[in-house]
């Protein structure tokens, strides 16, 4: 007898992302229910060679299922996670609603896979922010050799982040300038086709925006506190993939090609890096790939211990849905969540 998930905003991008990772990744699970809202019931979403329909998240009986998936933003999780924990199922949440709540571990497994034991308090396991999740695993190995004082992070963050009202904004803002006839941003604070707009989320009293915000707390709780980091999150006419340059100021003395090395060991990562080849991978070419992709690695001058790399990831993958699974997965091995003792249907 296998597991029982369900995925809450399953006709999301992320929520239909979930379904694939499962199959891709034969998660076992005997039942995946799609959940969404109710203007949903009935809209069919695919999970593998199958058909699902949505069923209505006011009336979904939760007892039934192990874990949920949950994609359906912050404001749902609020009110729906708890209830949803206290029906006895473990929920993972993708939105930003519980990723600082002491109580609630905020978990990437390549980084900080114990902390999911933490599920305990309020049933709860947060995602972090999809610019997080791809960082903080190129980070570990390096702060786990040398330690990591500070690091100082450019984004390029692809629209899909904004889900998919946004993606249809840039396909329409694109094909709008070459027939004279250019959309009013809606979705944007401005035009996103064949531009650049550096800011992501809302402004705070200190001039940083709230991603950028996130980047920083988030990196403190995966990783280690003492970390200091500053970011610039920057949203890019590009469908899907975030890109990030990464600087990094360490404790002790890592040379490029000690730190090349050590990621190419590193879980959840791929190194494509040489210069004479002109090697290195864009956001384009990582669409569809699991890993975290590192290139252009280098010493940085400035600074007696500095290293500078570029990052890249399908955020809807690593930065989300992936991560997601992949949580999930260490439940499963950790014994938390037993296929052999997964609850029955009712």
């Amino acid at each position: 007898m296998g597991t029982r998930i369900a995925v809450v905003g399953a006709t999301g991008n992320v929520g239909r992302e979930l379904l694939n990772i499962l199959d891709e990744r034969l998660f076992p699970a005997d039942e995946v229910y799609a959940v969404a809202s109710r203007r949903s019931i009935g809209k069919e979403v695919s999970y593998g060679d199958r058909t699902l329909k949505c069923h209505d998240l006011e009336q979904f009986d939760f007892s039934k299922v192990d874990v949920v998936l949950m994609s359906a933003g912050g404001s749902v999780s609020k009110v729906w996670s708890p209830k949803i924990a206290k029906a006895g199922a473990i929920v993972i949440d993708n939105s930003s609603q519980w990723r600082m709540d002491p109580d609630v571990p905020l978990v990437v497994p390549e980084v900080n896979a114990d902390a999911v034991l933490g599920y305990e308090k309020k049933g709860i396991i947060a995602n972090p922010n999809c610019s997080t999740a791809q960082l903080v695993v190129a980070l570990k190995p390096i702060h786990d050799a040398v330690g990591i004082k500070r690091v100082v992070v450019a984004t390029y963050q692809s629209v899909s982040g904004k889900g998919k009202d946004a993606m249809d904004e840039l396909w329409n803002q694109t094909r709008g300038v070459f027939v004279n006839d250019e959309p009013t941003p809606e979705v944007f604070p401005k035009e996103i086709a064949f531009n650049l707009i550096p800011q992501i989320d809302v402004f705070m009293d200190d001039g940083y925006t709230k991603e950028e915000w996130k980047m920083r707390v988030e990196t403190k709780k995966i990783v280690d506190e003492s970390i200091e980091l500053v970011a610039t999150c920057v949203r890019v006419p590009v469908f899907v993939g975030h890109s990030e340059a990464v600087h990094i100021e360490t404790i002790g003395h890592m040379t490029a090609d000690e730190c090349r090395a050590l990621l190419r060991e590193s879980p959840g990562l791929m190194v494509v890096d040489d210069p004479k080849e002109d090697l290195y991978i864009t956001p384009k070419e990582c669409v569809g790939e699991w890993a975290t992709y590192i290139s252009r690695i280098r010493n940085d001058p400035t600074t007696e211990n500095g290293l500078a790399f570029w990052c890249v990831s399908d955020n809807l993958r690593k930065g989300a849905a992936l991560n997601a699974v992949q949580i999930a997965e260490e439940l499963l091995n950790r014994g938390i969540i037993k296929p052999e003792t997964a609850k029955a249907l009712s």
